[in-house]
C-alpha cells in the first residue's frame, strides 16, 4: 500500500492514524475535544435561552449592567451586517477549513496560537450551526452598552485576541551554535 493512502485511512481524518506519532495524535485529539467542549457549551446555552425566554424578552442579572435576552441575529458578530446569512455561511465554512488546516500543522509548544485557533473554530462552528439550522444566530448576553452576543461570539473574540498576542510574542529564531 502506498504511504499516502495508509495515512488517509486513519480514523478522524488522520488524527489517530497509524502514521501519527503519539504526541501529535494526543495534541490533535485534545484540539478536537476542546473544540467540541466549547461548541457544546455554546449550543446548550442557546438551547436553554430559546426554551426559557420568548423572543425579545430580557431578564436583568445585574440591573442596567448585564441582562440575559433572547435576540435573533441575521448579521455577523454583535449584530453587524444584518441579513447576510448565506455570505456568513460561506465565510464560516472557509474559516473552519483554513483554521482546521492550521491546527493540524500547528506546533505543539505554541499554546496561545493553538488555543486561539480552537476558540475561533469553535465559535465559527457554533454560529454556523445556527445559521444553517435556523437562518439566524441566537444571541443572549446583553451588557446594555454593547450589541447582544453569545458564547460563540465571545470565543471568536477571545481567540482573535490570543492570536494577535501570539503573533506579537513571536521572537525571531536564533541559531544555536
Amino acid at each position: 500500500m502506498e504511504p499516502t493512502r495508509a495515512k488517509a485511512r486513519g480514523s478522524l481524518g488522520g488524527i489517530l492514524s497509524p502514521d501519527c506519532n503519539r504526541g501529535e495524535c494526543i495534541k490533535n485529539l485534545l484540539n478536537v475535544l476542546c473544540i467540541f467542549l466549547v461548541l457544546l457549551i455554546d449550543q446548550v446555552s442557546k438551547a436553554i435561552i430559546s426554551s426559557k425566554l420568548s423572543l425579545g424578552q430580557s431578564i436583568p442579572i445585574i440591573k442596567n449592567v448585564l441582562h440575559i435576552a433572547s435576540v435573533r441575529n441575521t448579521g455577523a458578530a454583535f449584530g453587524l451586517f444584518k441579513s447576510s446569512t448565506y455570505f456568513f455561511i460561506a465565510v464560516s465554512i472557509a474559516a473552519i477549513i483554513i483554521i482546521g488546516a492550521m491546527l493540524i500543522k500547528s506546533i505543539r509548544n505554541k499554546w496561545l496560537l493553538n488555543i486561539g485557533l480552537i476558540l475561533i473554530m469553535s465559535g465559527a462552528l457554533g454560529n454556523l450551526i445556527d445559521r444553517v439550522r435556523l437562518g439566524y444566530v441566537i444571541d443572549f448576553i446583553d451588557f446594555r452598552v454593547w450589541p447582544v452576543f453569545n458564547i460563540a461570539d465571545s470565543a471568536i473574540t477571545i481567540g482573535t485576541i490570543l492570536l494577535i498576542v501570539s503573533f506579537l510574542k513571536r521572537t525571531p529564531d536564533v541559531a544555536h551554535v
